[in-house]
């Protein structure tokens, strides 16, 4: 790479910016129940793909796109750097602009993944204590079901130079948005203990497991009430499963991942950065380092860039649909609770929230007779529903707590649950054939502790 030459997406003109609002096709017809199947056509056939909420899914038309791109860059490299990547990637980050309300451009970077987002915010907030800026007894509050890689950075960057971190528990199941606000606010008050102050708060948009979506807007009044200093959403599993709006949401980051929801491939996410926020890098340093987090996370050394590349196409597809990205998330939204509210009426257990707190996944509680008593009963259960049912599904355990109200059904205590996901692809039978795998296991009856282990 030549120092001298960028390739980092930045507007250089008002020609630029628009020029790919000319582009877009009209549309004749939305898509029909053949060309959708045809879209999704590359799954492995007799799969009940319930979990698309942890791989997402990648329609046969965005992966030509990103073929398409890959040949372009290996026919003629250099022709591709000089002349397509700059242009191809501010394509893809004024797209995401527009979807999530952002007011300029240059507060978007198109990243690798909501990891890849966590490492650098914490490497600032790391450098910050690091640096004798902060104070030993200063701290960054979490939810306890926060991603693990994101504990992790937390442990890399924070802790090991003189942080804390506090773990606020997600009431589980949750009956409404107050009784999240509640312990969020008692976390804050554990954060000034000896005088500290909390300096980052990292809140999920969507938890992942168990699957809530969390009133963040709320969450970020109480955080600037109480002066915590900046507030980063992880939104990995946000866009194109419910509105964001970070004009709306206030957060100083905002990260979301495109290839779970929004039918990327991988990886790709967006990260909103808050433009007075400073000393904000990209964990590889390369060419555009000192540029912009834009600039350098749009170049960091010789990679696949398709997946950054292929947005435009994405819009394309979502846009075949009735109502857009916004028709697609009602109906994911609608079908999953459908889903849900079928299943806990099959097996006579609960939802572990409210229909209004999910998206396009929703927890279901497994039958007490199961038994599922820990981690590993979890994994032996969706082990054998894999491998003898062909179903995808998460199985989390959720222990008892003192003090707690568990849900039981009649037989006992509710400790499992499954996240059941609803992506365009799925159909019913999906869902049916989960609800008759675990009445045959009841049937049948076998707990998890007895079930084979992979």
């Amino acid at each position: 790479m030549d120092n001298h030459h960028s390739q980092n997406g930045a507007v250089y003109s008002t020609e630029q910016k628009n020029h790919r609002d000319a582009k877009k096709p009209k549309l004749t017809h939305f898509i029909s129940d053949s060309e959708l199947r045809h879209e999704f056509s590359h799954h492995q056939t007799g799969v009940a793909r319930i979990n698309n909420g942890s791989f997402g899914s990648c329609p046969r038309s965005v992966l030509a796109a990103q073929n398409s791109w890959q040949l372009s860059f290996l026919q003629q490299p250099d022709d591709f750097f000089f002349n397509k990547l700059r242009n191809g990637i501010l394509d893809s980050r004024l797209i995401i602009k527009d979807l999530i309300n952002a007011d300029d451009v240059e507060d978007i970077s198109l990243v690798d993944n909501a990891t890849t987002a966590a490492a650098i915010v914490l490497q600032q907030i790391g450098r910050n204590f690091a640096s004798g800026e902060f104070c030993k007894n200063d701290t960054v509050i979490i939810f306890h079901c926060a991603y693990q890689a994101v504990k992790k950075s937390i442990e890399a960057y924070v802790t090991s130079v003189g942080g804390s971190v506090i773990e606020v528990q997600l009431p589980f199941p949750v009956n409404s948005n107050e009784e999240i606000i509640t312990e969020f606010k008692k976390g804050l008050e554990r954060g000034k203990v000896n005088g500290g102050r909390v300096r980052l708060a990292i809140i999920d948009h969507i938890t992942s497991m168990p699957s809530v979506v969390i009133p963040v807007r709320e969450l970020i009044r109480v955080c600037r009430e109480e002066e915590v200093d900046q507030v980063f959403v992880d939104g990995a599993h946000a866009i194109g499963s419910l509105k964001v709006d970070v004009k709306e949401i206030g957060a100083d980051f905002y990260v979301s991942n495109l290839y779970k929801w929004l039918f990327s491939p991988p990886s790709v996410a967006f990260m909103y950065c808050d433009k007075k926020v400073e000393n904000v890098h990209h964990p590889v340093v390369a060419h555009e380092y000192g540029k912009g987090l834009a600039a350098e996370s749009a170049w960091v050394g010789m990679r696949d860039y398709s997946p950054q590349l292929v947005v435009p196409t994405i819009l394309e597809f979502v846009n075949r649909f009735e109502g857009g990205i916004d028709g697609i998330m009602k109906r994911n939204h609608e079908m999953v609770v459908k889903m849900g509210i079928m299943l806990k009426e099959a097996w006579g257990t609960n939802l572990g929230s409210p229909p209004e707190m999910c998206a396009s996944m929703i927890m279901v509680g497994l039958p007490s007779k199961l038994r599922v008593m820990s981690d590993d009963d979890a994994l032996r259960l969706r082990f054998y529903l894999r491998v003898y049912h062909a179903i995808e599904v998460p199985v989390y355990y959720q222990g008892l707590r003192n003090g707690e109200r568990v849900p039981r059904d009649k037989d006992g205590f509710i400790t499992g649950y499954v996240r059941i996901s609803h992506q365009v692809y799925n159909t019913v039978e999906d869902y049916d054939r989960l609800k008759t795998a675990i009445i045959q296991l009841l049937e049948d009856g076998k707990v998890c502790s007895e079930l084979p282990k992979e």
